[in-house]
């Protein structure tokens, strides 16, 4: 069973999460012909202020 663990700064829409987990899945079928069943797509939201850009939090930077 793949397993694919997305980090990435929040603020995405769920319209976009879902569009990521769509591709990322087609993605995965066709790579290694895993049947989309079986395929697991993991997306964890880091907080800005928690998400570091070259020693400054995202929010700082006004990301």
């Amino acid at each position: 069973m793949p397993i694919v663990n997305i980090q990435m700064m929040e603020g995405r829409t769920d319209e976009q999460k879902a569009a990521l987990i769509r591709q990322v899945t087609d993605a995965v079928m066709s790579a290694i012909s895993s049947p989309e069943e079986s395929i697991r797509v993991l997306l964890q939201e880091i907080p800005k202020k928690h998400f570091g850009i070259s020693g400054v939090p995202a929010d700082q930077l006004g990301r």
